[in-house]
């Protein structure tokens, strides 16, 4: 426990509840262009830069680019409706895990493949302020999304972490624990609260599987 200096956690799925409003968002965004897509290739791109999972489905061509933007413009303004209209709310225990972290002296960073706007929509409706997380690493702060680590090496960055062995990253998809194996994280810990299911999150390379991120002060007080 007096090793870790930073937990690295993930938002939809893994903080956040999620309540199927980002595939169908993005469903519905693919559709609205002509596209379709299966659940089963929606479940593969969770976790994905947003931009990078649009671009997945977009056919090779002159125009492909400029359409995924089309698309991906369409799926931000699909999903600020749905969170408008669903609201949103925290996953049960996670503040009380920040707090638990926070009085520890244990820093904090939230990442996401959720651009800039959609993330501040988020916290907004959360109501967490600045205060609630050291870093807030965004889906357009890095050249590329998971598997790549580079959200995870921009939360050391901005939060001063030197050590990836002092470092946890928590996340529901099997990207979010393929990103923190290729960073080198020393805890890297899959959530069964969102996206993927035990089995899928068990293939993934990982250190711990626990229900959700209330569980995680057990975690370390066992250590």
């Amino acid at each position: 426990m007096h090793e870790l200096e930073l937990v690295i956690f993930d938002m939809a799925g893994t903080t956040v509840q999620d309540g199927g409003q980002v595939p169908q968002a993005f469903t519905s965004a693919l559709a609205a262009h002509g596209l379709e897509v299966t659940p089963e290739q929606l479940r593969q791109v969770r976790g994905a830069s947003k931009r990078q999972a649009v671009l997945h489905f977009i056919p090779d061509g002159p125009e492909r680019v400029a359409m995924a933007e089309r698309v991906y413009s369409t799926f931000r303004e699909h999903l600020a409706e749905a969170y408008q209209k669903s609201g949103v709310s925290a996953i049960a225990g996670t503040e009380q895990t920040f707090a638990w972290l926070r009085a520890r002296g244990i820093r904090i960073a939230l990442n996401t493949g959720f651009d800039r706007e959609i993330t501040a929509l988020l916290l907004e409706a959360l109501g967490w302020g600045q205060d609630t997380a050291d870093a807030v690493i965004c889906g357009d702060d890095v050249p590329q999304g998971r598997p790549a680590p580079y959200l995870i090496f921009r939360a050391l960055e901005t939060t001063g972490t030197y050590s990836l062995r002092r470092v946890a990253n928590v996340g529901d998809t099997a990207l979010d624990l393929q990103a923190g194996h290729h960073a080198g994280v020393r805890w890297n810990i899959g959530v069964l609260s969102g996206a993927h299911d035990h089995a899928t999150l068990s293939a993934a390379p990982h250190t711990h599987l626990l229900t959700s991120v209330a569980e995680l002060p057990q975690l370390w007080q066992t250590e």
